[in-house]
This record gives C-alpha cells, structure tokens and sequence, in this order.
C-alpha cells in the first residue's frame, strides 16, 4: 500500500510539472475559450449548429436518395423540406431536418386559424414526424406579413411546447419589400419601416432564430447597380443589428440560381461573396434559394435531377463555409466596417475596434470578431467580384502577429507574413487570427556561391 501511495506521488508531481507544457501544445485544438480550428467537424442535428442549408418550400426530388446524397456530397447540414421525410437516409447522412408540412400555410393562412386551430396543427406536425435525431426544427412561415406575427407567435409557443428544444423557423421579407404608406393599397411588410418589421418580429413572435432572404447581388448584376448593390449591404448590417440586439442567431438565405430571367447567372464569385459577407457579419447559417430546379435557370440541380456546373461552384463554396461557419459561431461580432468610400453612405467605415486600416486598391469589407478570451479574430472580404485583389492588414498593433485560417484542407493555422500582403480572388474572403504581439519578420540569409 505503501509502494502504491509513493507511485502515485510521484506520478502527480510529474503531472503537475507537465501540465504546462501539454496545455501549450493542446492550447490550438481545444475550445478553452478559443474555437476549435483544424479538424473541425461540423456538429451534426443540433439547432445551434452552424446551418448550411436550402428553401424550405416542397421542392421534392423524384429520387429522394439521390437528391439527399447530394446534398451531403455538397456539404449541406440540413435536407431539403420533403414530406415525408427518408429520416433513416438523413440520419446516415448526417443532414438535419426542418419539418414541414406541405402545402405551406402563408401568413394570410395562419390569420384565419384560431388559437386552438394553430395547436393542433402544430401538435399534429409534431407527432406526424416522429422522433427521429435528425429533427430540429419545424418550418412555420416564409415571408409573412407584420399582420400575422400574432398568430405566428401562437405557432412558435406550440412549437416549444410540443417540441422543446427545436426551432420554430419563419423565413422574413427582405428591405425592399413594399412598407405601408396611407395612398398604398398594397404593403409586404405592414410596417413603416423595416425595423419596424424587425423589432415587432422579434419582440411579438418571440422566435430562436431570425432569417431574411436578400436576392439583391444577382438582381443588381453582379453589384454593378448600386442602389441595389446598397440594399444588399444594408439589409445584411441591420437583420445583424436587430441579432445582435436581442442575442439571437441569424440566417442569410441567398440565391444559388438565375433569380430572373434578365439577371446574371451563378458563379464561384458571386456564391463566395454571399457567403463571406454573411460570414463577415457573424451569420449563424446560410441558406441557398433554390436548390432544384423548378422555374429558375442555372440551379445546382436540373429539372431532370442532374449536377450542373452551378452545382460543382456550390460544392467548393459549401466546403468552405463548413470550416469557417462553425468557427464563427464560436465567436462574438464585435463590428462591420468597409473600406472608403464605403457601398453605401450609411455603412460603418474603417478604422474599427480593432482594425485600423486595411491597404488594397479593392473595396473590402471587415468583420471584426472575439473569442471567450479575448483573442481577436478578423474576416476580409473581397467586395470585387471582377478582380483579385491585394490587401496589407494594420491593426492597433504595428505589424501584429497573424494566422489565416486555410481553407484548402481542413481548416489549418497558417502564419503570415506583412511583407506581401494576403491576396483574395474576386468575391473571397478570409479568416484571421490576431496574435496580440508584434511580429518581428525573419531576417533573410544572404545567398551562399
């Protein structure tokens, strides 16, 4: 007994005199604080993942286990919104679901329903879809009117009671939906304004999640118009706001097909550049308008169930925004700036908290972001999507000592240098990790002959 006590002795004091050392080592691929980055895995059927998913609405696939391998295959956490549901094949997937009821109940619909209507019908989608982990969620409405948010407010509490612990998603109108005016005969939002929308939306409905969708980068020609380019900032910036406001998570749904017959098509610019400015903002998900194809061109799957080559661009973006998307859910948005002269003339302009000035020839944007210790971490967007372009990164520490976040495997700390600056290709982003000390560049040898 006593040998045994003795052994154990001397193996805490060697414990107590390592534990510096492997904490160190460990300190890059735990959470301590500090995200996980490298191998990072996303989390499977949670609702307070990181979503990459799709609409919502009844586009069902004629060969569903087909259409849900895909969707896998291209880096989507949640299925498409199918009734019924393979629950089996998602589960094996690894793709969340969010219920939905076919066909949809708009606004209007939940208008007429009484209290005791709007239960039961919840309480029957509830018990129609079962238990299977693969559910979090239960899609309530898209685009709905500030009239309805009583009887939506109604939903989402039967949601939480049959339910608890899943979300309740009601997709809202963008900031170009039409606001009501005494001469107008016809208003989207029922509001004066679209905070207004916002703010009654959140405090009325009392929702998990907030989610906007915003078709502006395709129907402004690849930002070329720019008052429509500025809606799409605008909007971003604000729905952020009101998140921020009220602590809730949100989600950007953005288009992944011709949203017009007239508009431009998408491309790896265009997709990545709604990805990291979402991103860049602090979204909580990202959701892609539509998937399969129905009445819009150049969707990622085809009317006959076939990858086009929109499809091949989805994939590449997917797989980056499923490292850098469960990062940024680990961190805290602290700020959005833009380069000068910014998008629009009410958007925030550098310097910011902690970014003081980026050099580049390119507009870019800036969210800036901390962890639970307070480490500062930084996302660059290439506002461009015609050129790549250079940027030299100076925040409030003269050449601070920085990490880019790769995306080109799995999500790897890669320090850099300020010597050359960091490039982006057009419609780009990327995540930095600030190091909080100078950096001091390596002194170059001189060539031996």
């Amino acid at each position: 007994m006593k040998f045994f006590c003795n052994y154990f002795s001397v193996r805490y004091i060697l414990l107590v005199i390592a534990l510096p050392l492997f904490a160190s080592s460990f300190a890059q691929t735990t959470t301590g604080g500090e995200p996980q980055i490298g191998n990072n895995k996303v989390e499977k059927f949670s609702p307070d993942a990181f979503l990459i998913g799709r609409d919502f609405h009844h586009n069902k696939f004629i060969d569903h286990k087909k259409g849900l391998q895909g969707m896998a295959a291209s880096h989507f956490t949640v299925a498409d919104a199918a009734d019924p549901q393979d629950y089996r094949l998602c589960e094996k997937l690894g793709l969340s679901v969010v219920v939905s009821e076919g066909p949809h109940l708009t606004g209007g619909d939940w208008l007429k329903l009484s209290d005791d209507e709007i239960d039961t019908y919840i309480k029957k989608m509830v018990k129609k879809a079962g238990k299977s982990k693969s559910i979090i969620g239960y899609h309530i409405c898209d685009e709905p009117s500030s009239l309805a948010f009583p009887a939506l407010a109604k939903a989402v509490a039967a949601v939480k009671k049959y339910a608890p612990g899943k979300l309740a998603t009601i997709n809202l109108y963008p900031s170009y939906a039409t606001i009501w005016q005494m001469d107008q005969i016809k208003s989207q939002l029922g509001t004066k304004t679209y905070t207004e929308y916002l703010e009654r939306f959140v405090n009325e409905v009392k929702p998990q999640v907030l989610s906007y969708d915003n078709y502006m980068v395709e129907m402004s020609m690849d930002m070329v118009d720019k008052v429509k380019a500025g809606n799409y900032y605008t909007n971003l910036v604000e729905v952020r706001r009101i998140a921020i406001k009220y602590n809730l998570p949100f989600w950007n749904v953005v288009s992944s097909n011709q949203i017009r017959p007239y508009t431009t098509i998408p491309s790896p610019a265009n997709l990545a550049f709604q990805v990291y400015t979402s991103l860049a903002a602090g979204a909580g998900g990202v959701r892609w308008y539509t998937y399969h194809g129905q009445a819009y061109g150049y969707n990622p799957i085809d009317k006959d169930e076939n990858k086009t080559l929109t499809w091949r661009y989805l994939e590449e973006v997917n797989r980056q925004m499923a490292i850098l998307g469960p990062i940024i859910k680990q961190l805290t948005s602290t700020g959005v700036y833009f380069t000068s002269p910014s998008p629009e003339s009410s958007l925030p302009v550098l310097p910011g908290k902690w970014v003081e000035k980026l050099d580049t020839d390119a507009p870019m944007m800036v969210g800036e972001f901390v962890s639970a210790n307070g480490t500062n971490y930084v996302m660059v967007v290439n506002l461009s999507l015609e050129k790549s372009a250079r940027f030299d990164l100076k925040t409030k520490i003269e050449q601070e000592k920085i990490w880019t976040i790769s995306v080109g495997e799995d999500g790897q700390l890669v320090q850099a240098s300020h010597k050359n600056g960091i490039w982006l290709t057009a419609g780009q982003g990327i995540l930095i990790k600030c190091g909080g000390e100078y950096f001091a560049e390596p002194e170059q040898k001189k060539p031996v002959y």
